[in-house]
């Protein structure tokens, strides 16, 4: 197994994280959704000797908790603790790992809440979530990647508690196994858990590396029909770097000055949220995105072999769908086009050069993030940026964005209201012009630069638009 330590006697907490190289890529034909309903019964499901209720009661005097995340290529297991109950602790995510129950009752419970998740959860009321995983179904058609982790409908009515427990006993071994160690680490600890670990089975039966997508040629469209007062707007494009590159780090700092998550920081946030009010979120992601929680920051340990460019339009009206999706496109033609200038650049890499710093305030995060370094096989993020950045140079994030950012290449996805869905597709398809009228005064030069936006042309296929409701989405 790999190990990744960050000792420090400056805090009094430690830390584990157990990251198997295991995910929903492993579901089995017929039943996608098992290494989701797995991560759930190790989460929620107790252990050989406790029922969840039990292990609940054990950790509460700890203030502390159990986390469990499954994602397409890895499963985390994680917590954080108080020294002064470390040993505690220790036991009981031992025993989730090695020692899970899958009990019967457990596993009916989490497998209708997974079902539930994805039919009442998705596809009715997370209209964010939905595009975004309807993108993915059009940039990774038959592909591991183009559903979601929880799965498809009928993969989870397939699933049996036998075969959780078997994907656990194949999947869950030491050589898929990164474990990861940070805080206030006792003498002896390290080699006790990986003592314990020996336990786990050594290896896993061979894995596919997931193949590359295939990059769109012209915008590919489909519309997901449902009831919906605004529309969520995804689009993107594969891409064929990772971190493991030397050209995502540029494209990284180009993508932070389009569009950084949940800050006023991008082009995108300042053209359509503080100059139209269009709504209250655009922002843009050169790799898998996934927040934690609350915080405006990602969440470590969601690693992936493939990544892909994508824009999010967080919900507009319908009649502003349209012009967004035009507005957007405008605005990375001038990014690929124009580039950089040297100013925007100093800018964005000062934030970024700052900004970063606050990804990894906890041990935990920092653990994460050393972690996927080692997934990548470099160094964390947080790290490589701090040693990337200085030496950068506005060229060279030019080039990286011209090698890699294709705005005339473009999956689309729309969660859309049914009675303006046809119209919609028509007029994408049509080039129709899509003039925007506010219901406030705004700025001159706002609205002649509107005029231009409203007829912008976009290279639609109409023989790759496609309407569907959103009932049939992802349910075998």
């Amino acid at each position: 197994m790999k190990t990744v330590l960050l000792p420090s006697d400056k805090t009094p907490f430690v830390s584990i994280r157990f990251l198997f190289a295991t995910g929903s890529v492993d579901d089995p034909a017929g039943k996608e959704g098992l290494a989701a309903l797995t991560g759930a019964l190790l989460a929620e499901g107790g252990t050989r000797a406790l029922t969840y209720e039990q292990l609940l009661d054990a950790l509460y005097p700890m203030a502390a908790g159990i986390g469990v995340h499954v994602d397409h290529e890895v499963t985390v297991i994680k917590g954080t603790v108080h020294r002064d109950h470390l040993d505690r602790y220790y036991e009981l995510i031992r025993q989730v790992v090695l020692e899970p129950r899958f009990d019967a009752k457990d596993f009916e419970r989490l497998k209708d809440d997974q079902r539930n998740a994805l039919v009442s959860g998705l596809r009715a009321s997370d209209d964010e979530g939905f595009g975004i995983e309807s993108l993915a179904s059009l940039l990774y058609a038959g592909h591991p990647y183009g559903r979601p982790v929880e799965g498809t409908v009928r993969g989870i009515d397939a699933l049996r508690r036998e075969d959780a427990s078997a994907f656990h006993a194949t999947r869950f071994t030491r050589d898929a196994l990164t474990l990861g160690l940070a805080g206030d680490l006792p003498d002896g600890f390290v080699e006790r858990v990986t003592q314990d670990l020996l336990a786990l089975p050594q290896s896993r039966p061979a894995r596919v590396v997931p193949p590359a997508a295939a990059s769109p040629q012209g915008f590919g469209v489909l519309v997901v029909t449902k009831p919906a007062r605004a529309w969520a707007i995804s689009l993107g494009h594969p891409l064929s770097i990772t971190r493991a590159d030397d050209d995502f780090f540029p494209l990284f700092l180009a993508n932070s000055f389009f569009g950084e998550h949940r800050t006023f920081n991008g082009a995108l946030m300042t053209k359509m949220r503080s100059e139209r009010g269009l709504n209250y979120g655009n922002y843009s992601y050169v790799e898998h995105f996934a927040q934690d929680g609350a915080s405006t920051f990602a969440l470590p340990n969601v690693p992936r072999l493939r990544q892909a460019f994508t824009i999010w339009i967080r919900p507009v009206a319908g009649e502003h769908a349209h012009f967004s999706i035009r507005l957007a496109v405008r605005e990375l033609r001038r990014l690929v086009r124009d580039g950089l200038s040297h100013e925007a650049f100093e800018e964005t890499r000062a934030f970024l050069l700052n900004y970063s710093k606050l990804w990894t305030q906890t041990p935990s995060r920092r653990l994460g993030y050393a972690m996927d370094g080692a997934f990548y096989g470099g160094k964390s993020l947080v790290d490589e940026l701090a040693e990337r950045l200085p030496r950068m140079t506005v060229d060279d994030v030019n080039a990286a964005v011209r090698r890699h950012f294709s705005p005339e290449n473009l999956s689309l996805a729309v969660i859309a209201d049914a009675a303006g869905a046809e119209a919609f597709v028509e007029a994408l398809a049509s080039n129709a012009p899509s003039p925007i009228v506010y219901p406030t005064t705004t700025k001159s030069e706002v609205l002649a630069e509107d005029r231009e936006i409203a007829v912008e042309a976009l290279p639609i296929d109409p023989d790759r638009c496609r309407i569907v409701p959103a009932a049939v989405m992802f349910e075998a």
